[in-house]
């Protein structure tokens, strides 16, 4: 299985490594860590989808304007997932399974853009988004972007549901989706939202974690678990239930510290995370040859 790692909705906030942790001016640099995979019998699947091409060229009524304002998002609809699949050769009808973390704005917006895809998530955020109860809710769930709602595959992760389920590097209830290989699952880690998960997938270097919003910077996950302080106060505001996101988080920092956890977790939106896990899965692949003798830039927005 080939894993391409896009950057599907770039933002730039003021802040600078307040926010980021290491940009040394004022702006900082925000991702939206997206994957591409290949596998061999299942076509291509997205994990998340970031902005989508609509959100691009007409952010407003459809996304949040003070969220886009605050995060100064790139609104470059070459940051989308259909531009990026059409530079690698293949056409939107290629991509046959997206699986979401979850589904706030900022990783739904390109369902539409496949609307033949069948859309994988958890049941608990099936349920919660529809409902849309909260302003933070409405804020966050945008349904002009899903499109047929009637391809999503809820799979029921809560526990007392459907038994204690698997457990994947100690973390409980772990779940295969219907159509794809055992080589991608989904993980619940609640908090964020209702129904927020992971997603892991083993490539030709082993076992990584896509953990979706459960951090927002990389010194939660693996330095002594403080954020950038306006990081932090964007990620408390946006959780669905903070104390439930502590406890999702605390069981990632529990697994890492396992000697036998040899896996690469890593979240939506750190730069450095982003940059690291692009080279480290490029690594596993002879890049091709530039024209000046140097190897080719690997494919990181």
């Amino acid at each position: 299985m080939k894993i391409h790692h896009f950057d599907l909705g770039p933002c730039r906030p003021l802040g600078g490594r307040l926010m980021d942790g290491v940009s040394p001016g004022l702006v900082a640099r925000i991702t939206c860590h997206c994957l591409l995979l290949e596998t061999p019998a299942h076509g291509l699947v997205l994990v998340d989808t970031g902005f989508g091409l609509r959100d691009t060229m007409r952010p407003t009524p459809r996304l949040p304007g003070w969220n886009l304002a605050l995060l100064r998002a790139r609104m470059d609809p070459e940051h989308t997932a259909i531009r990026r699949l059409k530079k690698l050769g293949f056409a939107p009808s290629d991509v046959r399974h997206i699986v979401l973390t979850h589904l706030d704005f900022d990783h739904a917006g390109g369902l539409v853009d496949f609307p033949h895809a069948t859309v994988h998530l958890t049941a608990a955020e099936a349920e919660a988004a529809t409902d849309r109860r909260s302003f933070l809710d409405r804020t966050r769930w945008r349904p002009v972007q899903w499109g047929d709602t009637g391809r999503w595959q809820p799979v029921e992760t809560r526990l007392g549901r459907r038994g204690g389920g698997e457990t994947f590097f100690g973390l409980r209830n772990v779940r295969e989706m219907q159509g794809l290989p055992p080589e991608i699952l989904l993980v619940p880690l609640p908090g964020h939202t209702p129904g927020h998960a992971g997603v892991a997938v083993k490539g030709a270097r082993g076992w990584m974690l896509h953990a979706g919003d459960t951090y927002f910077n990389r010194d939660e996950a693996h330095g002594d678990g403080t954020p950038p302080p306006l990081v932090g106060a964007y990620e408390r505001f946006m959780a669905d239930d903070i104390t439930a996101q502590r406890e999702s988080l605390a069981r990632l920092r529990q697994m890492l510290r396992q000697p036998v956890a040899d896996i690469a977790v890593f979240c939506t939106h750190d730069p450095v995370e982003f940059v690291a896990m692009s080279a480290w899965s490029e690594s596993d692949y002879a890049p091709p040859i530039a024209a000046d003798g140097g190897e080719a830039a690997a494919e990181v927005s």
